[in-house]
């Protein structure tokens, strides 16, 4: 081979460097994929395969011109292999399924309404321990009604405006007011008042704990001040009640009401009845015979008449001729 003049020189080294250049594009898209699966990598290759034949033939005619006096082959397509894909030492290796693309955290964008705004996002409540749990509250069942109550006090003279006056067999200070709790017919308690002699005043209380504890109706029970003293007013009333300075019926002598030691219970249910079988309150009259069986009653010999006869107390009821049934006496009369 004739030796190359130095123009030929310039000219080879310009074409090595440019497949030098050229050799180096074309390993970077080889880099870029050495992390994409197998099959990729060897259709890379096999592509760039006719490249590195071009690159090595320039090199060797480079050679050739540059002077060398050792024979130069030229490689062929056959003669240059494919390269075996090869998986590099700082690439690891990528999993079949694609790995899902982690995106910056960003503040979750306000929902835009159709017709309106934004709408805020709601506020993050901080988390919290919960309180300390209080006492179990237990279940309750429907209340009952309070339990029987009683007070024995002393009276105003005041409040015995019509049912006390001068010359009444006793004296004020000598009578006592109990404020009460009684069943009523509407089947609730209730608080009444009954003014009575000092001396029977804890006997009034043990019958009507009794009575209300029997849950035994009593329609209503006032001082009969309220009817401004007059006993007929508060028959007719149905009212309970104790004291009243009067004399006892068609007679001229003082009732044991006079003396605080009577009581007239539920009056229209237990009627005054004449001998003759009279009486006076036509609202008693599905009353006036005994037994009846019916709510405030009270008959002869039951729970009622023995809860007084127990303390001492008469029943009008056992009288012959006239029957007072709504009557009960200390000591009877």
């Amino acid at each position: 081979m004739r030796d190359a003049g130095p123009g030929t020189h310039v000219r080879a080294v310009a074409m090595l460097g440019k497949s030098a250049r050229a050799l180096t594009m074309l390993r970077a898209p080889v880099r870029a994929v050495a992390g994409v699966t197998t099959p990729m990598r060897v259709a890379v290759a096999a592509v760039t395969t006719p490249m590195r034949v071009a690159v090595a033939a320039v090199a060797c005619l480079t050679l050739a011109a540059c002077g060398s006096s050792d024979p130069v082959a030229v490689p062929t397509a056959e003669s240059v292999r494919p390269l075996p894909p090869t998986r590099s030492s700082t690439t690891p290796a990528v999993s079949p399924s694609p790995s899902p693309t982690v995106s910056p955290s960003l503040p979750p964008s306000p929902t835009l309404s159709p017709t309106g705004p934004p709408s805020p996002a709601a506020p993050t409540a901080p988390a919290t321990s919960p309180p300390p749990s209080a006492a179990p509250t237990p279940t309750q069942s429907p209340a009952g009604p309070p339990p029987f109550s009683a007070k024995v006090s002393r009276i105003a003279r005041e409040r015995l405006e019509h049912s006390w006056r001068s010359g009444c067999p006793v004296p004020v200070r000598d009578l006592r007011l109990i404020t009460m709790t009684y069943w009523g017919f509407d089947d609730r308690p209730h608080i009444g008042e009954m003014v009575v002699h000092e001396d029977v005043a804890n006997d009034v209380v043990t019958v009507f704990r009794r009575l209300y504890g029997w849950r035994w109706p009593i329609y209503r029970m006032e001082l009969v001040d309220v009817y401004k003293g007059d006993d007929f007013d508060s028959i007719e009333a149905d009212n309970t009640s104790a004291f009243n300075c009067r004399p006892a019926t068609g007679s001229s002598s003082w009732s044991k009401h006079a003396y605080g030691r009577a009581i007239d219970i539920n009056p229209r249910e237990n009627p005054y009845v004449s001998a003759d079988g009279s009486f006076a309150h036509r609202n008693a009259r599905r009353f006036v015979k005994r037994p009846v069986n019916a709510p405030g009653v009270v008959n002869p010999g039951d729970r009622v008449v023995k809860a007084f006869a127990r303390l001492g107390w008469e029943w009008g009821g056992s009288w012959s001729g006239t029957k007072d049934y709504q009557h009960f006496s200390k000591g009877g009369g």
